[in-house]
């Protein structure tokens, strides 16, 4: 082990400050395969961090940019959960320091603007929601055949080496096992912030999760620890009932099993109770149908799945006048470099079970197998190694 890591300081003082050729998944266009390229990842610039990837998972945000659902330009790398381990910094990193394991994050915390002076804020000026997929400097780090490659939500982790800047690394335990951790850089802790943070679910609540995936499952775990007593999941797909079952869920329905609206199927079975409502699919019906199905008066209803872009809602106003609570959650409403290193020490202290949502461990050349996987809805999370 002391040779091994050794070793690993040596690699490190032999790559620092020189391009590094690497392999990488790029998007060359929409709708098209990943195509696996030998590219130049350049030195990191100022308050910026080098990272060798450890560990990604597959996010259905990332299949976002493949079907353009998601503005990006190309070619690009995207990739926005993953676990590494620093091989350099630019001048100026004070925060991490070559050899720390860490989590990139999507959710940058310069700690300066508005937002991150708020304590009940987290997105940070500085995240990259527009697709503008450079780095703070307004230049790209990659390069392939010749050409610029644009980062993605200030990650980039389908690559062996990426560079972040400072503000969106987050430094963790170095025990924590990368294949696993991984996770908390986006979809579990989207999931369970959702019901802890944002909703905060109280103890003895009924609560109501739309869309069984790897963050629905995780808003079912959030809901348990916070204390439920009852958790309905709901999903067209009754395969996915008995994973939900196992973190948490105490029943599972299908809206297709009903001629009647959903609202009232779940008002009639908890005796109008609903506490707490989460859409985690991304579809307007959905977000309106978990609305109405959060009680009329002091209900509370979280979106959690990405909306489609540029599409509008349309809802009758008598379900917030009543006395409604309607709320969004970005990364589960934490603060991603404040929160995301105890989340780790959480997990390490067995809090909760990540094991339950990877259901495959792919190489990553296999990243097109593991988004097959995702389209087949035969995967929870796959989550690649290198």
């Amino acid at each position: 082990m002391v040779a091994e890591i050794q070793n690993q300081e040596k690699d490190r003082m032999g790559t620092a400050g020189k391009v590094i050729k690497c392999k990488a998944a790029v998007l060359w266009e929409q709708n098209k395969p990943f195509s696996i390229e030998d590219i130049e990842v350049a030195p990191p610039k100022a308050k910026e961090v080098r990272i060798k990837i450890l560990a990604t998972g597959i996010c259905r945000t990332d299949d976002h940019v493949i079907k353009g659902a998601m503005v990006s330009k190309f070619p690009v790398i995207v990739g926005h959960e993953a676990t590494g381990v620093v091989e350099s910094t630019g001048e100026g990193v004070t925060t991490v320091k070559p050899g720390d394991k860490v989590i990139p994050l999507f959710l940058p915390q310069c700690r300066e603007c508005n937002v991150c002076c708020n304590p009940d804020g987290n997105l940070c000026i500085r995240s990259d929601v527009t697709g503008r997929g450079v780095l703070a400097d307004g230049t790209t780090r990659f390069t392939c055949k010749g050409k610029p490659v644009y980062h993605f939500m200030n990650t980039s982790t389908f690559t062996e080496y990426t560079v972040v800047d400072e503000s969106s690394v987050a430094k963790i335990d170095d025990s924590a096992p990368p294949e696993k951790v991984c996770l908390i850089g986006c979809g579990f802790s989207t999931g369970y912030g959702a019901a802890v943070k944002t909703a905060k679910v109280a103890p003895g609540s009924t609560c109501v999760v739309f869309g069984l995936g790897g963050v629905g499952l995780s808003v079912i775990m959030g809901c348990k620890s916070a204390g439920a007593s009852r958790i309905i999941g709901i999903d067209l797909n009754k395969d996915k009932f008995e994973k939900a079952m196992a973190v948490g869920a105490t029943e599972c329905l299908s809206p297709k099993d009903s001629t009647k609206p959903i609202s009232e199927v779940l008002s009639e079975m908890t005796g109008n109770t609903v506490g707490y409502t989460f859409e985690v699919i991304g579809r307007l019906e959905t977000m309106v149908d978990a609305l109405a199905s959060c009680h009329m008066n002091y209900g509370t209803s979280v979106v959690v799945g990405a909306p489609p872009s540029a599409k509008m809602l349309t809802y009758d106003p008598m379900l917030i006048f009543t006395g409604r609570t309607w709320k969004g959650c970005v990364f589960g409403g934490w603060k991603s470099r404040d929160d995301v290193p105890k989340l780790v020490t959480d997990f390490l202290a067995k809090k909760f079970d990540l094991d339950q949502l990877i259901t495959h461990v792919l190489p990553f050349k296999k990243i097109n197998e593991g988004f097959e996987l995702l389209y087949s809805g035969q995967s929870i999370r796959t989550v690649l190694t290198f």
